[in-house]
C-alpha cells in the first residue's frame, strides 16, 4: 500500500455469524480517536444490555500504530484477537469493531469461537463501503489576487485540495497537499517567476 493511503470504512456497518443458537452481531464504526471508540462501544453495550460479552477491536492512525482488543470475558485469545487479525487482514485503520453474542446455550469452544467472531468481524466489512484516504499535509498561502488564478492552476495540477479561501489583498489560503506531492507542489510554487514575487508560503 502506497505510503500516504490507507483504507479506512466510510459509513457504519453490521453483520451476523449464527453457530449452535449463539448470535454474533458485529458493528464496524469508523472512527478517528479513543474517545470515539468508548462512545461507540458503549452505545452497542447500550443496544444489546442483554448479551454477557461485548468483544472488540480497533485500529488507529494512517499508520495503524493504535490498536487494542478486548476478549470481554471469553476465553484469552478467542474474540479480540481473532477481530483485531480481521482488520489487519483487510489493511484498515480508523475502525473500530465490535461483536455482541447471544449466547445460545451450547458451548462452542475455543476454536468455535475464533471461528465465529472472526467471521462476524469479516462479515460487517464485507457489508462496509471501504474507502481510500490520503495522508495530507497542510499548506497556507498569501497571494494578490491577480495572480490566483494561476496558483490555483497549479493546486490542481497536483490534486491539492483548498481548505478554506478568505479574500481580501492578499487573498488567504489554506490548502491539503498529499504528502508525496508536497515537494512537487512546493518547487512549482517557488519556481513559477510570475507567481513567486507575489507569493508568501507558510
Amino acid at each position: 500500500m502506497i505510503t500516504d493511503e490507507y483504507k479506512t470504512i466510510k459509513i457504519p456497518s453490521e453483520g451476523i455469524f449464527k453457530e449452535k443458537g449463539s448470535k454474533f452481531l458485529s458493528f464496524a464504526f469508523p472512527v478517528s480517536t479513543e474517545e470515539s471508540v468508548k462512545e461507540f462501544l458503549q452505545q452497542v453495550k447500550k443496544s444489546h444490555y442483554e448479551c454477557n460479552h461485548h468483544c472488540y477491536a480497533f485500529r488507529l492512525h494512517p499508520d495503524g500504530k493504535v490498536y487494542r482488543s478486548s476478549d470481554d470475558m471469553e476465553p484469552s485469545g478467542s474474540a479480540g484477537k481473532p477481530i483485531l487479525g480481521q482488520l489487519l487482514s483487510h489493511e484498515l485503520t480508523d475502525v473500530l469493531i465490535v461483536v455482541a453474542r447471544y449466547f445460545g446455550g451450547s458451548l462452542l469452544g475455543v476454536p468455535g469461537l475464533i471461528n465465529a467472531y472472526r467471521s462476524a468481524a469479516n462479515d460487517a466489512i464485507n457489508n462496509s463501503t471501504i474507502i481510500i484516504k490520503t495522508i495530507d499535509e497542510t499548506l497556507y498561502l498569501s497571494v494578490n489576487y491577480e495572480h490566483l488564478n494561476e496558483l490555483i492552476s497549479i493546486l490542481k495540477s497536483e490534486s491539492a485540495q483548498i481548505i478554506k479561501q478568505e479574500f481580501g489583498e492578499p487573498v488567504q489560503l489554506q490548502v491539503a497537499v498529499r504528502q508525496s506531492k508536497i515537494k512537487i507542489v512546493k518547487h512549482k510554487l517557488i519556481n513559477n517567476k510570475r507567481l513567486a514575487a507575489h507569493l508568501v508560503i507558510k
